[in-house]
């Protein structure tokens, strides 16, 4: 399976809710306030984006549908339209910057960026490492993109989804020009508010108590990005007006399996101390899939290194850190990420996304002989 199909659901429910996160650490103020328009971006990333643009004084204006947090920043205009046509309400307007969160069809950034590039100088899209054609080794930006079947598809699923979003990339800088485009590629994007609840299973599972099902080795490698990181990385490249496009995620090696356990173990019990102690089982990958668990699915957040996904959670991001980008620590998203759970209604914190359910890991568990 590729990394793309893995990739489509988290980045595309990712880009487009801020709710119940602990406090931020205060922000200063940007030298100079910028006037940034948001095309969508209402949930998860998109109000990370905005909570942390205000924070440093811009100002924004959203256009999006008018469906998702209404009651969310009254201080922030907002324009209602549709991208597929409804963009009249941008003509004649001037920003210093777009952030196009809710891109995911070229035909629809190719009318928008049209539309805005004689108005706003600068584009920054979200696109997705999904866009690379295969991962059986480590890719940077310059590795090749996939390329659809049926170029004219916009069908989006977990064929099309990075190939549609790599001609959503063509179509920003066809329009605005290298020198004018910003475009970031997030990995899996994590956090407090995480509507996938793919990085949020584990500090939920662990905080359940009882034997879990730890997959494949405490020293396999995996890759993402904290929300908040991606928007501070976000909005400082519009800020300083930086350009190029960029492998936005956490560094080869950076974080593994085992760490990513143990701190889910450790922030549970000093969270909610559950009566029956989290115990990790450390099942090897060939059993796992003899068992039928699915990575990423099942395990969330982890595929194994081998085969056409060796390269999975080895991405190259030097030149984002170069730019500026700053991964925060394990601990920290493992903290917020629960204190959000564990603030959310019972039924979402009982009835996940993601994850394995409570019957069929009791079974695999049973299955276990070592």
């Amino acid at each position: 399976m590729r990394r793309r199909h893995f990739l489509q659901a988290s980045t595309a429910l990712a880009v487009g809710g801020l709710t119940g996160a602990a406090a931020a650490a205060p922000v200063t103020p940007a030298r100079r306030p910028l006037r940034i328009l948001v095309l969508g971006g209402t949930r998860f990333l998109g109000l990370h984006m905005t909570q942390y643009a205000l924070d440093r004084g811009h100002w924004l204006t959203f256009f999006n549908r008018g469906r998702t947090n209404t009651d969310r920043f009254p201080q922030v205009e907002r324009i209602k339209g549709d991208r597929n046509g409804e963009v009249g309400g941008l003509a004649g307007r001037n920003w210093d910057a777009v952030i196009d969160n809710s891109g995911y069809v070229p035909r629809h950034v190719r009318l928008s960026a049209q539309l805005l590039r004689a108005s706003v100088p600068h584009y920054l899209f979200v696109s997705t490492l999904s866009v690379y054609a295969g991962f059986a080794s480590a890719n940077d930006e310059e590795s090749p993109v996939a390329k659809l079947a049926e170029p004219a598809t916009e069908t989006i699923d977990g064929a099309t989804y990075g190939p549609l979003k790599a001609l959503c990339e063509d179509a920003a800088r066809e329009a605005y020009g290298a020198g004018n485009t910003t475009i970031l590629r997030p990995g899996l994007i994590v956090g407090p508010d995480d509507n996938t609840d793919r990085f949020t299973y584990w500090p939920a599972r662990a905080a359940r108590g009882g034997r879990f099902i730890a997959p494949g080795t405490p020293s396999d490698p995996l890759q993402w990005i904290d929300a908040r990181d991606l928007a501070a990385f976000a909005i400082d490249t519009l800020e300083r007006r930086v350009t190029g496009t960029f492998n936005a995620v956490s560094a080869p090696g950076r974080f593994t399996m085992g760490e990513l356990v143990d701190a889910s173990v450790a922030v549970a019990q000093a969270s909610v101390g559950p009566k029956d102690a989290p115990q990790p089982v450390w099942l090897p990958s060939e059993f796992l899939a003899a068992q039928q668990v699915q990575p990423w699915s099942d395990m969330p957040v982890w595929v194994p290194s081998e085969g056409e996904s060796a390269g999975f959670a080895a991405t190259r991001m030097e030149r984002a850190a170069v730019a500026g980008l700053s991964i925060r620590a394990l601990d920290d998203t493992v903290r917020d990420t629960l204190r959000w759970h564990l603030a959310r209604p019972a039924a979402e914190q009982t009835t996940l996304k993601a994850g394995i359910a409570p019957a069929r890991e009791t079974e695999v568990l049973a299955a276990w002989k070592p």
